[in-house]
């Protein structure tokens, strides 16, 4: 089975003055969403990619977990629909040593992801996403992506940046008020400014098997810790789009990638797996190893960095991908706020803030991971293999088993953004009437900043009006129909909520206080 990715068409450039207020580098799920992202706010974007279709040429799956808020950002952009319809949904985990489950769960019921109208994950194959990202764009703004241009120079000013790019119609340069670096881990602007990027790689090998099968395993997130048809090492077993599965085998670390790659090995591999008698046919077969990088700075002047450009970590807990769409979400309308000049750009500093913080948390997580997964000394052996026989009849150890903690919504807890009581948190995208959710809500008026009331006597104290004119805000009051949000949210009487456009919580303020708070905070002109 062989996927036919699209192929798009390359544009020669413009001729004339060619500048625009966002250029974005590279054409993965960050640059599309970011893309999809501006374009929807109404800002001057280009996105410039190497290469002319979505993917990667020879390889299959890759990224494949996409954890509810990524569904949610989804939403908001218009392509959630298509990846609810082809995908495959889950929420239940299981984890095993040996024969013995010793580790379960089920996320739907859990209070990090229970309330959003998205579910806890959709599994699709990365290209399906990144193909429906460039489809939306195309509906609106055909002429903001280009393909088959090769960034090969770039210099900044204070005023913008110029970039040197390279097409089959030869060599032109462009200018940009600002740039995102969304062009992966071998970033070629890191490389040009001169920027440290701290990595280090990982000793562990893994094999990834894409497989149909005729008869269906269960469809649910299935780990083994120790795998006895994988010589005891750990195995992922994943149901994505097209009823192909994706299995990835954990390999010694001294394997031959080409050898545990030969489709007669991984053809045994897999028997050892489902039985001699259960019938599969390969899709794509591909090794791989880890490793962990993340700047210094993800902002360097007027150039931002964004994904596998900012941060790379093990694909634990799917943290990667997810960790990208973010960074796309949390950046985007900053940028459109200081674009339209209603912020100052000391807003921007704010991505730094809290997508840096983000991705250290998420590299510390998925290296756990991988510690417990492949330990290093003799007493990590020890540990591991003693929680791994405590779980097996005891509930406190269970929760020290770690196959990989999931991605969940990033709680930005010391952001400077944070301007009253609960500020950080992620806001699930809750329903709030038979016929509305928050998402839709806040797109509705423009995907501007929410100031949410309890009364119209509680509206009043903050003085609505002089609000919507002074500051890029959309005053709102809650209806009895909205407890859930009200849950969410936990606001008291005589408080807003401020509820940013990305979702996230920037806290609960006295009514009668908040045009103040905002003046005080400076990030708004």
């Amino acid at each position: 089975m062989d996927y036919a990715l699209p192929q798009y068409p390359f544009t020669p450039p413009p001729a004339g003055r060619d500048h625009h207020s966002v250029a974005i580098i590279g054409g993965g799920l960050t640059g599309l969403t970011l893309a999809n992202d501006l374009v929807q706010r109404g800002i001057d974007v280009v996105l410039l990619d190497e290469d002319d279709t979505v993917g990667v040429r020879g390889a299959s799956s890759r990224g494949i977990c996409y954890a509810q808020k990524s569904l949610e950002i989804f939403k908001r952009l218009g392509i959630f629909e298509r990846i609810k319809i082809k995908g495959v949904q889950w929420s239940v985990g299981r984890t095993f040593a040996g024969d013995d489950e010793i580790y379960a769960f089920d996320l739907a019921q859990q209070s990090t992801h229970d309330a959003s109208l998205q579910p806890p994950f959709i599994n699709l194959q990365q290209f399906y996403v990144e193909w429906y990202l460039v489809e939306k764009v195309l509906e609106t703004a055909p002429q903001v992506l280009r393909w088959k241009n090769k960034l090969t120079a770039i210099s900044q000013t204070v005023n913008g940046v110029k970039l040197t790019v390279e097409t089959p119609a030869g060599v032109y340069t462009c200018g940009a008020d600002f740039v995102v670096d969304c062009s992966g881990g071998n970033s070629f602007v890191r490389a040009a400014l001169g920027l440290n990027a701290p990595r280090a790689t990982g000793v562990d090998r893994w094999c990834i098997s894409d497989v149909k099968f005729k008869h269906h395993p269960p469809k649910e997130r299935w780990t083994w810790i120790k795998a006895p048809f994988n010589d005891d090492r750990a195995v992922w077993q994943h149901l994505m789009a097209d009823d192909v599965w994706r299995l990835d085998y954990q390999m010694s670390v001294n394997d031959d990638p080409e050898y545990v790659s030969r489709r007669d090995v991984v053809e045994e591999r897999l028997r050892r797996h489902f039985g001699d008698d259960v019938p599969f046919e390969l899709v794509w077969v591909g090794s791989y190893s880890y490793r962990d990088m993340l700047v210094d700075e993800f902002r360097n002047g007027r150039v931002f960095f964004a994904g596998d450009a900012a941060h790379i970590m093990s694909p634990f807990g799917a943290r990667g991908g997810n960790s990208g769409i973010q960074d796309a979400d949390n950046l985007g309308w900053k940028l459109a706020l200081v674009v339209q000049g209603r912020a100052g750009e000391a807003l921007l500093d704010s991505y730094h803030d809290e997508r840096r913080a983000a991705a250290q948390i998420n590299i510390t997580a998925t290296a756990r991971t991988n510690r417990f997964l492949t330990p290093r000394s003799r007493v990590e052996h020890w540990l591991r293999n003693a929680v791994i026989d405590l779980a097996r009849t005891q509930p406190f150890a269970r929760a020290l088993v770690n196959t990989g903690r999931l991605s969940i919504a990033s709680t930005y807890s010391n952001s400077p953004l944070n301007l009253g009581r609960g500020g950080g948190k992620s806001i699930q995208n809750v329903r709030l009437d038979a016929h509305d959710d928050l998402v839709s809500f806040i797109a509705r008026y423009g995907g501007k900043t929410l100031l949410i009331a309890r009364s119209k006597n509680c509206a009043a104290g903050m003085n609505a009006a002089a609000m919507e004119k002074d500051f890029p805000v959309r005053c709102a009051i809650l209806r009895s129909s909205e407890s859930a949000l009200a849950a969410q949210l936990s606001l008291n009487d005589g408080e807003i909520a401020i509820v940013r456009p990305d979702l996230h919580h920037a806290g609960n303020v006295p009514a009668a206080q908040i045009q103040a708070i905002f003046k005080k905070s400076g990030l708004f002109l």
